[in-house]
């Protein structure tokens, strides 16, 4: 009798301490890192995020329109003149072409600053006024 209590209370033993290594490797597991921090300048290993390709120049205004403006300018939205409407530019556009690019570039009325293209460099902002005009003359 005590062999077979012996046997059983071994063999509870070998399945609990199976359960618990199979519990340990999934805890490991929800708590293994997703990724690693790799600082500019570090080999990261092949999983290193590629380079971008330098810039062969600003974009084009209409590029830019397409990109940025055009979310407002072409459907009217918080009242922007819609390009190509001579009548709501024509009143703009007699401000001057400075006037246009320095609203542009620092925000005027429901417009943010750049459009809100943070990230856009001046002159491309300034091509997309001028395609703007352009568009609208």
């Amino acid at each position: 009798m005590k062999r077979v209590l012996a046997v059983v209370l071994l063999g509870f033993g070998l399945t609990a301490g199976a359960v618990m290594a199979s519990v340990e490797d999934e805890i490991r597991a929800r708590i293994e890192p997703v990724g690693e921090v790799c600082l500019e300048g570090e080999e990261c290993g092949a999983a290193a995020a590629p380079t971008q390709a330098a810039s062969s120049g600003p974009r084009s205004g209409s590029e830019v329109y397409d990109a940025v403006c055009m979310a407002c300018h072409t459907t009217g939205a918080a009242g922007a003149p819609k390009i190509g409407d001579t009548a709501a530019w024509a009143p703009r556009i007699e401000k001057g072409i400075d006037t246009l690019i320095s609203h542009a570039l620092n925000g005027f009325n429901a417009m943010p600053a750049k459009g809100g293209c943070a990230n856009c460099p001046d002159e491309e902002i300034e091509n997309a006024v001028k395609h703007i005009v352009e568009s609208s003359q």
